[in-house]
């Protein structure tokens, strides 16, 4: 422990060491594990011939892990409930929406090397950096030492599971669900696509019957599908 604290004293990096020990309870070992994850490719930096370095690959690696994890926690916090279910409440708590939320609550936002002039193009900056985050943690500690992190300093503290499982979510389905019941097909088409680049979002129209219902606008098709049947649902079953 003394070791640690003369090299963050003595480090250029001491503010980094400070902020990782106070979000995630621990002095990184690797720092520059830490310092990639929060760069974004929107900052990324030549290292070769034109290949760039950012946090993407670990954010490929941080996703595979806390999904991983996830899975797992709530294996055990839900012995009697069926696979759907912990599909859902999984999706819930690694959505990109609740991982941006979750960064911003702990003040990774604040840490992020980015482009400031592209800042609002890049609309899960925050969620991305945070699974970057769980890869370096992994890459430097090991998976079981993730894990108790993500555990005991993330969900524990930060996350009200059981506020998560009583959320409405898969509008989508439950109104495929009502369509059936009611014998009446449920058909989503894109309509428009608006913007460029990071900015293109999708416009799409639920159809019932063969009859507009409904829009939804976002950065994805699956999201823009989620808000056009969450609009149809509520609109067709308003006490819902």
């Amino acid at each position: 422990m003394f070791l640690d604290f003369i090299k963050v004293h003595f480090s250029e990096d001491k503010k980094l060491y400070h902020s990782i020990k106070n979000i995630l309870g621990f002095y990184p070992g690797n720092i520059f594990l830490y310092k990639l994850a929060f760069l974004h490719k929107s900052a990324s930096q030549d290292i070769k011939k034109g290949v760039k370095v950012s946090n993407e690959r670990l954010e490929y690696l941080g996703d595979t892990i806390l999904s991983t994890i996830v899975a797992d926690f709530l294996f055990k916090k839900y012995p009697f409930n069926d696979e759907g279910f912990l599909t859902e409440m999984r999706s819930k708590i690694v959505s990109r929406a609740n991982l941006n939320k979750l960064s911003q609550k702990i003040g990774l936002n604040h840490l992020i090397q980015r482009d400031k002039e592209s800042n609002n193009q890049y609309r899960s900056l925050e969620g991305d950096t945070f699974e970057a985050l769980i890869g370096a943690v992994y890459l430097d500690k090991g998976f079981n030492f993730t894990y108790n992190v993500v555990i005991k300093r993330i969900i524990q503290i930060h996350i009200d599971v059981d506020e998560l499982e009583r959320k409405e979510w898969n509008y989508k389905s439950k109104l495929i669900d009502w369509g059936q019941k009611e014998k009446k097909p449920i058909g989503f088409n894109v309509v428009d696509v608006v913007g460029n680049g990071y900015m293109k979002q999708y416009i799409v129209q639920v159809l019932i019957e063969g009859n507009p219902v409904a829009k939804g606008q976002d950065y994805s098709i699956k999201a823009a599908e989620q808000q056009a049947a969450e609009n149809a649902y509520k609109s067709l079953l308003p006490s819902n």
